[in-house]
């Protein structure tokens, strides 16, 4: 796919400054590739591990619903084609929107969108990754279902507010990472899709933020209010993003 041959030429020429301008180590450094080429990691914080920004940014959790069980039921071949098809389906998405992969969890991703780079439309650009997934993922299992294919359903989650980001590992293995309330309720947000038996929701004050920041979904998405949401003390409004 085209994105591969962008990220292996901007990945050659982030190492190639890295390495020769600044001495950051050769080895660990391409889970930096999304962080350096969104440009605001910076080089002093690859060489100086322990030090961290804090900034406001979205947190957007994705993953296939009920895929645990759908691999005890195919084969690891037909497991590794779907996820892949999945991955590849996604990433694009999520980049394209100015979101930067922060980690895979099996089937789940979790992005950030302004905290690799900071911005003033991260929850805007976060909840139009969201929209964009939705109809990529209705795509891909109507292609699925005419391929007499099990059909997996995607559900994701977003959650705003302050973040601390920064750079942890040594110098055989660096990566960036994002700390706070934000990441923790987005997780617990996309678990809670299915409780509420929609495929994504965000919280109304992320809901709200996006919109402030020209974000273009309709104002009057359904909000369900005060809801309990486990790992999570107080009750939480909830805007349904996909049904």
């Amino acid at each position: 796919m085209a994105y591969r041959a962008v990220d292996a030429y901007v990945y050659d020429r982030v190492r190639h400054f890295l390495v020769k301008r600044h001495k950051v180590p050769t080895r660990g450094t391409r889970r930096y590739t999304h962080a350096v080429v969104h440009g605001e990691l910076g080089v002093l914080h690859l060489r100086r591990v322990h030090l961290g920004q804090a900034r406001d940014a979205a947190i957007l959790n994705c993953d296939i619903r009920g895929f645990t069980i759908h691999a005890t039921r195919v084969d690891p071949d037909e497991l590794m084609r779907a996820l892949t098809e999945y991955q590849h389906l996604m990433l694009p998405i999520i980049q394209r929107h100015g979101g930067a992969i922060d980690k895979f969890m099996g089937d789940g991703i979790m992005a950030t969108f302004g905290a690799a780079v900071t911005t003033t439309t991260f929850a805007a650009d976060a909840l139009g990754a969201v929209d964009d997934i939705m109809d990529a993922a209705a795509g891909w299992n109507a292609a699925r279902e005419e391929a007499h294919l099990p059909v997996l359903r995607v559900g994701a989650a977003v959650s705003t507010g302050r973040i601390i980001f920064g750079a942890v590992g040594d110098e055989t293995r660096l990566e960036y990472t994002v700390i706070g309330d934000a990441v923790n309720r987005s997780a617990k947000f996309e678990k809670h899709t299915k409780t509420e038996k929609v495929r994504a929701l965000c919280d109304a004050a992320t809901y709200r933020t996006a919109l402030a920041q020209g974000y273009s979904g309709d104002p009057d998405r359904e909000t369900r209010t005060v809801r309990s949401i486990d790992g999570i003390g107080d009750p939480v409004d909830l805007v349904v993003l996909a049904a």
